[in-house]
């Protein structure tokens, strides 16, 4: 992977984030703490970066779309289980 692929990773997860940060600004109804920034952002460059190497590796684009739906559901399924623990 390039260091502009990189780099657009990093920036397009930084730009996802500033969305709760801001929206902590203006309301209480958002309460992020530094972990819940750390751990978004984990997830977030984990699933650029499983997403692209899924790209360069799968050739066929069937598959290569089912993994991406995979890895969506998974990553949904992660997030509201560390926000709200939906499988208590």
């Amino acid at each position: 992977m390039s260091f502009s692929e990189q780099s657009k990773i990093l920036i397009g997860t930084g730009v996802l984030l500033l969305i709760p940060l801001i929206a902590m600004q203006f309301t209480d109804d958002v309460y992020w703490t530094l972990s819940d920034f750390i751990i978004a952002a984990i997830l977030l460059i984990s699933v650029a970066l499983i997403a692209k190497y899924a790209q360069k590796k799968i050739a066929n684009s069937k598959s290569r779309y089912c993994v991406y739906v995979l890895l969506l559901i998974a990553f949904l399924l992660l997030w509201a289980e560390l926000a709200v623990g939906i499988f208590d």
